[in-house]
Protein backbone atom coordinates (compact mmCIF):
# COMPACT_ATOMS: atom_id res chain seq x y z
CA UNK A 1 0.00 0.00 0.00
CA UNK A 2 1.86 3.31 -1.46
CA UNK A 3 1.24 5.86 1.16
CA UNK A 4 0.51 9.86 -0.01
CA UNK A 5 2.56 12.57 1.32
CA UNK A 6 0.26 13.62 3.81
CA UNK A 7 -0.70 9.74 5.63
CA UNK A 8 2.90 9.75 6.14
CA UNK A 9 2.97 12.81 7.46
CA UNK A 10 -0.06 11.96 9.96
CA UNK A 11 1.35 8.58 10.58
CA UNK A 12 5.01 10.96 11.98
CA UNK A 13 2.78 13.19 14.18
CA UNK A 14 1.11 10.35 15.61
CA UNK A 15 4.23 8.37 16.26
CA UNK A 16 5.85 11.86 17.98
CA UNK A 17 2.59 11.46 20.38
CA UNK A 18 3.34 8.34 21.39
CA UNK A 19 6.66 9.74 22.52
CA UNK A 20 5.00 12.61 24.77
CA UNK A 21 5.54 13.91 27.88
CA UNK A 22 1.86 13.77 28.60
CA UNK A 23 -0.54 10.86 27.48
CA UNK A 24 -4.64 9.66 28.19
CA UNK A 25 -8.05 10.71 26.48
CA UNK A 26 -7.11 14.33 26.36
CA UNK A 27 -5.64 13.54 23.29
CA UNK A 28 -8.01 12.07 21.57
CA UNK A 29 -8.78 15.09 19.55
CA UNK A 30 -5.28 15.37 18.06
CA UNK A 31 -5.53 11.91 17.32
CA UNK A 32 -8.42 11.76 15.14
CA UNK A 33 -7.74 14.39 13.35
CA UNK A 34 -4.33 12.54 12.07
CA UNK A 35 -6.76 9.40 11.59
CA UNK A 36 -9.24 11.12 9.27
CA UNK A 37 -5.87 12.01 7.23
CA UNK A 38 -5.17 8.28 7.35
CA UNK A 39 -8.32 6.47 7.54
CA UNK A 40 -11.17 8.95 5.27
CA UNK A 41 -14.43 8.49 7.90
CA UNK A 42 -17.04 10.90 8.25
CA UNK A 43 -17.15 11.45 11.83
CA UNK A 44 -15.56 9.23 15.22
CA UNK A 45 -15.97 8.86 18.77
CA UNK A 46 -13.61 6.91 21.53
CA UNK A 47 -15.75 4.86 24.09
CA UNK A 48 -13.30 4.67 27.59
CA UNK A 49 -14.66 3.52 31.17
CA UNK A 50 -15.41 5.96 33.43
CA UNK A 51 -18.24 8.58 33.55
CA UNK A 52 -22.07 8.21 35.80
CA UNK A 53 -23.23 5.71 33.66
CA UNK A 54 -19.88 3.45 33.93
CA UNK A 55 -19.00 4.48 30.17
CA UNK A 56 -17.47 7.80 29.17
CA UNK A 57 -17.46 8.84 25.53
CA UNK A 58 -15.97 11.61 23.39
CA UNK A 59 -17.62 12.47 20.28
CA UNK A 60 -16.55 14.51 17.73
CA UNK A 61 -18.67 17.69 16.59
CA UNK A 62 -20.51 15.82 13.10
CA UNK A 63 -22.31 13.87 15.81
CA UNK A 64 -24.95 15.76 17.46
CA UNK A 65 -25.17 15.68 21.65
CA UNK A 66 -28.78 14.57 21.17
CA UNK A 67 -27.49 11.70 19.47
CA UNK A 68 -25.23 10.55 22.22
CA UNK A 69 -27.77 11.03 24.41
CA UNK A 70 -29.98 8.82 22.88
CA UNK A 71 -27.39 6.58 22.68
CA UNK A 72 -27.20 5.99 26.45
CA UNK A 73 -31.59 5.41 26.00
CA UNK A 74 -32.22 1.99 27.82
CA UNK A 75 -34.29 1.19 24.89
CA UNK A 76 -31.51 1.39 22.83
CA UNK A 77 -28.56 -0.01 25.06
CA UNK A 78 -31.75 -2.89 25.00
CA UNK A 79 -31.43 -2.98 21.35
CA UNK A 80 -27.59 -2.68 20.37
CA UNK A 81 -27.48 -5.86 22.67
CA UNK A 82 -29.44 -7.60 20.50
CA UNK A 83 -27.87 -6.60 17.48
CA UNK A 84 -24.01 -6.48 18.22
CA UNK A 85 -22.15 -8.88 19.41
CA UNK A 86 -20.47 -6.23 22.16
CA UNK A 87 -21.42 -3.23 22.14
CA UNK A 88 -19.33 -0.68 23.64
CA UNK A 89 -21.57 -0.80 27.02
CA UNK A 90 -20.02 -4.06 27.65
CA UNK A 91 -16.82 -2.83 27.61
CA UNK A 92 -14.81 -5.79 29.18
CA UNK A 93 -16.42 -8.16 27.04
CA UNK A 94 -14.86 -6.46 23.67
CA UNK A 95 -11.43 -6.22 25.66
CA UNK A 96 -11.40 -9.96 25.87
CA UNK A 97 -12.61 -11.04 22.77
CA UNK A 98 -11.88 -8.32 20.28
CA UNK A 99 -8.39 -8.24 18.98
CA UNK A 100 -7.19 -6.03 15.68
CA UNK A 101 -10.14 -3.67 13.88
CA UNK A 102 -12.89 -4.74 13.60
CA UNK A 103 -15.24 -4.14 10.31
CA UNK A 104 -19.37 -3.84 10.77
CA UNK A 105 -20.00 -7.57 9.55
CA UNK A 106 -17.63 -8.59 12.11
CA UNK A 107 -19.18 -6.41 15.08
CA UNK A 108 -23.31 -7.30 14.07
CA UNK A 109 -24.64 -10.45 15.30
CA UNK A 110 -27.39 -10.41 13.38
CA UNK A 111 -27.57 -9.39 9.06
CA UNK A 112 -27.44 -6.24 7.88
CA UNK A 113 -30.95 -5.85 7.04
CA UNK A 114 -32.01 -6.84 10.98
CA UNK A 115 -29.89 -3.84 12.02
CA UNK A 116 -31.72 -1.65 9.71
CA UNK A 117 -34.91 -2.26 11.16
CA UNK A 118 -33.89 -1.92 14.65
CA UNK A 119 -34.26 0.83 17.11
CA UNK A 120 -30.94 1.41 17.73
CA UNK A 121 -30.23 2.01 14.13
CA UNK A 122 -33.11 3.73 13.87
CA UNK A 123 -33.27 6.08 17.06
CA UNK A 124 -28.92 5.84 17.09
CA UNK A 125 -26.98 5.83 14.14
CA UNK A 126 -29.59 6.77 11.60
CA UNK A 127 -30.33 10.40 12.94
CA UNK A 128 -26.52 10.55 13.28
CA UNK A 129 -26.02 9.32 9.56
CA UNK A 130 -23.76 6.97 9.97
CA UNK A 131 -23.80 3.58 9.34
CA UNK A 132 -20.39 1.36 7.82
CA UNK A 133 -18.06 1.46 11.73
CA UNK A 134 -14.07 0.54 11.96
CA UNK A 135 -13.80 -0.16 15.74
CA UNK A 136 -10.38 -0.91 17.22
CA UNK A 137 -10.53 -2.02 21.03
CA UNK A 138 -6.77 -0.51 22.60
CA UNK A 139 -5.00 -2.40 25.45
CA UNK A 140 -2.05 -1.55 27.96
CA UNK A 141 0.59 -3.95 27.05
CA UNK A 142 -0.25 -6.26 29.96
CA UNK A 143 -4.09 -6.51 27.60
CA UNK A 144 -6.11 -4.12 30.28
CA UNK A 145 -8.62 -2.06 28.40
CA UNK A 146 -8.11 1.58 27.46
CA UNK A 147 -11.13 2.06 25.55
CA UNK A 148 -12.31 1.58 22.18
CA UNK A 149 -11.99 3.62 18.57
CA UNK A 150 -15.13 3.88 16.62
CA UNK A 151 -14.80 5.67 12.96
CA UNK A 152 -18.57 6.28 10.92
CA UNK A 153 -19.15 6.28 7.47
CA UNK A 154 -22.42 7.31 6.64
CA UNK A 155 -24.69 5.33 3.83
CA UNK A 156 -23.57 7.42 1.20
CA UNK A 157 -20.27 6.81 1.53
CA UNK A 158 -17.93 3.95 0.50
CA UNK A 159 -17.34 1.21 3.09
CA UNK A 160 -14.42 0.51 4.79
CA UNK A 161 -11.83 -1.74 2.72
CA UNK A 162 -9.06 -3.96 3.19
CA UNK A 163 -6.49 -1.00 3.24
CA UNK A 164 -8.45 1.27 6.11
CA UNK A 165 -8.43 -2.09 8.42
CA UNK A 166 -4.32 -2.57 7.48
CA UNK A 167 -3.73 1.01 7.92
CA UNK A 168 -5.57 1.14 11.45
CA UNK A 169 -4.28 -2.37 13.13
CA UNK A 170 -0.86 -0.64 11.96
CA UNK A 171 -1.40 2.36 14.18
CA UNK A 172 -2.80 0.21 17.06
CA UNK A 173 0.17 0.37 19.03
CA UNK A 174 0.85 4.02 18.87
CA UNK A 175 -2.93 4.77 19.67
CA UNK A 176 -2.65 2.80 22.70
CA UNK A 177 0.55 4.27 24.21
CA UNK A 178 -0.83 7.80 23.30
CA UNK A 179 -4.66 7.42 24.89
CA UNK A 180 -3.24 5.30 28.22
CA UNK A 181 -3.55 7.55 31.09
CA UNK A 182 -1.09 8.73 33.17
CA UNK A 183 -0.79 11.11 35.80
CA UNK A 184 -3.12 14.31 35.66
CA UNK A 185 -1.66 17.61 37.17
CA UNK A 186 -4.29 20.45 36.59
CA UNK A 187 -1.82 23.23 37.22
CA UNK A 188 -0.34 21.85 33.98
CA UNK A 189 -3.12 23.03 31.98
CA UNK A 190 -4.70 26.52 30.35
CA UNK A 191 -7.66 28.15 30.45
CA UNK A 192 -9.45 26.94 27.38
CA UNK A 193 -13.41 28.80 28.07
CA UNK A 194 -15.76 30.10 30.41
CA UNK A 195 -19.26 30.55 30.71
CA UNK A 196 -22.16 31.20 33.02
CA UNK A 197 -25.65 29.64 33.59
CA UNK A 198 -28.31 30.50 35.81
CA UNK A 199 -30.74 28.63 37.91
CA UNK A 200 -33.07 28.56 40.97
CA UNK A 201 -32.03 27.72 44.19
CA UNK A 202 -34.57 24.33 43.65
CA UNK A 203 -32.85 23.62 40.57
CA UNK A 204 -34.67 24.93 37.64
CA UNK A 205 -32.80 25.85 34.56
CA UNK A 206 -33.73 30.02 34.36
CA UNK A 207 -31.23 31.06 31.51
CA UNK A 208 -28.04 29.81 29.50
CA UNK A 209 -26.30 30.97 26.27
CA UNK A 210 -25.10 28.70 23.61
CA UNK A 211 -21.62 28.75 24.84
CA UNK A 212 -22.76 27.58 28.64
CA UNK A 213 -25.02 24.70 27.06
CA UNK A 214 -21.81 23.66 24.79
CA UNK A 215 -19.49 23.36 28.21
CA UNK A 216 -22.09 21.68 29.92
CA UNK A 217 -22.36 19.26 27.53
CA UNK A 218 -18.41 18.80 27.45
CA UNK A 219 -18.66 18.29 31.34
CA UNK A 220 -21.75 16.19 32.01
CA UNK A 221 -21.97 14.43 28.34
CA UNK A 222 -25.62 12.79 28.22
CA UNK A 223 -26.32 14.49 31.71
CA UNK A 224 -26.96 17.52 30.18
CA UNK A 225 -29.37 16.31 27.17
CA UNK A 226 -32.44 17.70 29.20
CA UNK A 227 -31.63 21.48 29.73
CA UNK A 228 -34.65 21.66 32.22
CA UNK A 229 -33.15 19.17 34.46
CA UNK A 230 -29.44 19.33 36.21
CA UNK A 231 -27.28 16.40 36.45
CA UNK A 232 -27.28 15.33 39.80
CA UNK A 233 -23.68 16.36 41.02
CA UNK A 234 -24.82 19.88 40.19
CA UNK A 235 -27.99 20.00 42.41
CA UNK A 236 -25.04 18.56 45.29
CA UNK A 237 -23.32 22.08 44.51
CA UNK A 238 -26.65 24.04 45.02
CA UNK A 239 -27.17 22.30 48.50
CA UNK A 240 -23.80 22.83 49.36
CA UNK A 241 -24.62 26.49 48.44
CA UNK A 242 -27.74 26.78 50.45
CA UNK A 243 -25.88 25.22 53.74
CA UNK A 244 -23.08 27.63 53.39
CA UNK A 245 -25.34 30.70 53.57
CA UNK A 246 -27.17 29.32 56.05
CA UNK A 247 -23.81 28.58 58.72
CA UNK A 248 -22.14 31.60 57.20
CA UNK A 249 -21.93 34.45 59.41
CA UNK A 250 -20.26 37.72 58.41
CA UNK A 251 -20.15 39.00 61.89
CA UNK A 252 -17.74 35.93 62.95
CA UNK A 253 -14.75 35.87 60.17
CA UNK A 254 -14.45 35.81 56.60
CA UNK A 255 -17.55 34.44 54.59
CA UNK A 256 -17.15 30.98 53.35
CA UNK A 257 -15.72 30.09 50.12
CA UNK A 258 -18.11 29.23 47.21
CA UNK A 259 -19.16 25.63 46.81
CA UNK A 260 -17.24 24.45 43.32
CA UNK A 261 -17.58 21.09 41.96
CA UNK A 262 -14.45 19.81 40.17
CA UNK A 263 -14.67 17.31 37.33
CA UNK A 264 -12.49 16.20 34.62
CA UNK A 265 -12.77 13.73 31.51
CA UNK A 266 -11.11 13.18 27.97
CA UNK A 267 -12.27 16.92 27.28
CA UNK A 268 -10.37 18.62 30.11
CA UNK A 269 -11.20 19.75 33.74
CA UNK A 270 -14.35 21.16 34.52
CA UNK A 271 -14.94 23.57 37.53
CA UNK A 272 -18.38 24.67 38.16
CA UNK A 273 -18.89 27.37 41.14
CA UNK A 274 -22.21 28.78 42.35
CA UNK A 275 -23.29 31.98 43.87
CA UNK A 276 -26.25 33.76 44.89
CA UNK A 277 -27.41 36.48 42.68
CA UNK A 278 -30.08 38.93 43.13
CA UNK A 279 -33.55 37.82 42.32
CA UNK A 280 -34.49 37.63 38.40
CA UNK A 281 -37.18 39.28 37.39
CA UNK A 282 -40.30 36.57 37.84
CA UNK A 283 -38.09 34.29 39.10
CA UNK A 284 -37.08 35.07 42.71
CA UNK A 285 -33.66 33.98 43.92
CA UNK A 286 -31.65 33.12 41.69
CA UNK A 287 -27.88 31.13 41.65
CA UNK A 288 -25.22 31.58 38.98
CA UNK A 289 -22.90 29.25 38.00
CA UNK A 290 -19.81 29.56 36.95
CA UNK A 291 -18.04 26.99 34.66
CA UNK A 292 -14.42 26.94 33.82
CA UNK A 293 -12.87 24.84 30.93
CA UNK A 294 -9.48 24.54 31.16
CA UNK A 295 -7.33 21.73 28.82
CA UNK A 296 -3.75 20.13 29.43
CA UNK A 297 -0.86 22.50 27.85
CA UNK A 298 -0.08 19.60 25.53
CA UNK A 299 -3.80 18.93 24.36
CA UNK A 300 -3.79 22.88 23.25
CA UNK A 301 -0.58 23.15 22.11
CA UNK A 302 -0.83 20.21 19.79
CA UNK A 303 -3.53 22.03 17.70
CA UNK A 304 -1.44 25.21 17.72
CA UNK A 305 1.35 23.45 16.42
CA UNK A 306 -0.71 21.84 13.55
CA UNK A 307 -1.93 24.98 12.75
CA UNK A 308 1.36 26.41 11.90
CA UNK A 309 2.66 23.85 9.65
CA UNK A 310 6.00 23.35 10.16
CA UNK A 311 8.46 20.31 8.85
CA UNK A 312 8.33 17.61 10.46
CA UNK A 313 11.48 17.97 12.70
CA UNK A 314 11.13 21.84 13.25
CA UNK A 315 7.30 20.86 14.50
CA UNK A 316 8.99 18.36 17.00
CA UNK A 317 11.42 20.65 18.36
CA UNK A 318 9.36 23.26 18.52
CA UNK A 319 7.16 20.95 21.12
CA UNK A 320 9.85 20.38 23.30
CA UNK A 321 10.83 24.48 22.97
CA UNK A 322 7.52 25.05 24.15
CA UNK A 323 7.14 22.38 26.88
CA UNK A 324 10.46 24.44 28.58
CA UNK A 325 12.79 21.56 27.88
CA UNK A 326 16.69 22.57 27.68
CA UNK A 327 18.59 22.32 24.41
CA UNK A 328 20.73 19.76 25.21
CA UNK A 329 18.12 17.34 26.26
CA UNK A 330 15.77 18.34 23.59
CA UNK A 331 18.96 17.24 21.14
CA UNK A 332 19.82 14.32 23.17
CA UNK A 333 15.26 12.97 23.29
CA UNK A 334 15.55 13.77 19.09
CA UNK A 335 18.55 12.12 17.95
CA UNK A 336 20.28 14.84 16.59
CA UNK A 337 23.29 17.10 17.29
CA UNK A 338 23.31 20.21 19.55
CA UNK A 339 24.62 22.36 16.68
CA UNK A 340 21.16 20.82 14.34
CA UNK A 341 19.15 21.30 17.12
CA UNK A 342 20.55 24.98 17.31
CA UNK A 343 20.11 25.66 13.57
CA UNK A 344 16.08 24.44 13.66
CA UNK A 345 15.50 26.48 16.81
CA UNK A 346 16.93 29.59 14.33
CA UNK A 347 14.70 28.59 11.93
CA UNK A 348 11.59 28.02 14.40
CA UNK A 349 12.13 31.47 15.38
CA UNK A 350 12.74 33.18 12.08
CA UNK A 351 9.94 31.46 10.53
CA UNK A 352 7.33 32.26 13.23
CA UNK A 353 8.86 36.27 13.68
CA UNK A 354 9.76 35.49 17.76
CA UNK A 355 12.77 36.21 18.87
CA UNK A 356 13.36 33.84 21.76
CA UNK A 357 11.69 30.93 23.52
CA UNK A 358 9.41 33.53 25.93
CA UNK A 359 7.67 34.43 22.65
CA UNK A 360 7.35 31.44 21.29
CA UNK A 361 5.98 29.82 24.35
CA UNK A 362 3.37 33.28 24.22
CA UNK A 363 2.50 32.98 20.69
CA UNK A 364 1.90 28.40 21.32
CA UNK A 365 0.02 28.64 24.59
CA UNK A 366 -2.25 32.05 23.83
CA UNK A 367 -5.63 31.00 25.51
CA UNK A 368 -7.78 30.09 22.21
Amino acid sequence: MSLTRIQQQAIARLQQMAGLDFNGPQLIEPVLHELHHLIGFDSGCYFYPGGDVGLDAYVEPSITRDTMHTYFEPQVIASERKVIRRSAHHFAEAVRFDHGPQVLEQLLAVPISELLRSDFYNLALRPAEVFDCLSLVLRTPQGAGLGALKLYRSAASSRFNVDDVAMFGRMEPWLARILQPGELDAQDSVVHDSAMLVVTPQGRLVWTSQQSDLLMALAFGPSWHRRSELPPKLDMLLQRLQFSGRSGDSRSGPAPALPQLDLHNASGWFSLRATQMAAAAGEGQAVGIQITHRVPRVAHLLPALRALGLPQRQHELAYWLARGLPEAQIAERMGISANTATYHRRQIYTRLGVQNRLELQARLLAPS
